[in-house]
This record gives C-alpha cells, sequence and structure tokens, in this order.
C-alpha cells in the first residue's frame, strides 16, 4: 500500500463513497470522510492526514476554502480541492490558498492520481514533511 492518509471532505455522500472506493483501488489509505467544514477541521486535528482532499461548496456555515484556511494554520497537510464551481472569485479564493491543485468535477482517474502523487512525493521531500508512522489509519 502506498504511504499517506487521505482525508475526504465532500458534502455529497455519494461522491464521497466514490472518491473512497477510487482512492482504495489506487492504494491509499482514506483515514475519514467528512460532510461539513466544522468536522473537517476537528478530524484533521485528530487525524492529521497528509493529503486532505476539499470540497469548496460544504455542509454547514464554513466553507471548503474557510475550513482549509483554519486547517492550515494548525497543520501542513497538503490540499487539493474539487469542485463544480467555476467562479473566478471562488477559485481566486482557493489559489491563494495555494493547494496541490483544484480539480473539476466529474474528474479523471488518472488526473486524480497525478496530483496526489505530487503532493505526496512533496510531504516526502519536505523537511516538514509529516511523519507517515504517525499518520491516518484506515477506517471504514
Amino acid at each position: 500500500m502506498k504511504s499517506g492518509g487521505i482525508l475526504v471532505v465532500e458534502d455529497e455522500m455519494i461522491v464521497a463513497m466514490g472518491i473512497k472506493l477510487k482512492l482504495e483501488e489506487m492504494g491509499y489509505t482514506v483515514c475519514g470522510i467528512v460532510a461539513d467544514g466544522q468536522t473537517a477541521i476537528n478530524m484533521a486535528s485528530h487525524l492529521k492526514p497528509d493529503l486532505i482532499l476539499m470540497d469548496i461548496v460544504l455542509k454547514g456555515n464554513i466553507d471548503g476554502i474557510e475550513a482549509a484556511k483554519v486547517i492550515k494554520q494548525k497543520l501542513a497537510p497538503h490540499f487539493i480541492f474539487l469542485t463544480g464551481i467555476s467562479d473566478k472569485a471562488i477559485l481566486q479564493r482557493v489559489h491563494e490558498l495555494k493547494p496541490v491543485g483544484t480539480i473539476m468535477k466529474p474528474f479523471d482517474d488518472s488526473h486524480l492520481r497525478n496530483m496526489i502523487e505530487a503532493a505526496l512525493s512533496e510531504n516526502q521531500s519536505s523537511s516538514e514533511a509529516l511523519d507517515f508512522s504517525d499518520s491516518c489509519v484506515l477506517s471504514g
């Protein structure tokens, strides 16, 4: 199995489960799935994932961009944003967070895999990388 605990933040459970299955088929560990920004913040603090796949539009009062800002202040995971939104102002807010990338839904599996590989290889080569032995464990 490839290293890298991944937290999936997606408000549509069917989509989230599809992403989880794709990631597991690719050999990645999915440490959790959450549907709202506040839970994403709490779970990220608890699980300390290496990578967060973050939808922009989430349930609750905190969107994916705001949740990512809070998480980034506390931790150093990489982010890949998944979205169906093409609004330039919103995408500019995403860009300011310096994610590994933004993937438009529906996305191509190979594009997702390439971005994940880029994010996780950055983690491994960085002196500030999280220790993978302390990262997420597979949860159901």
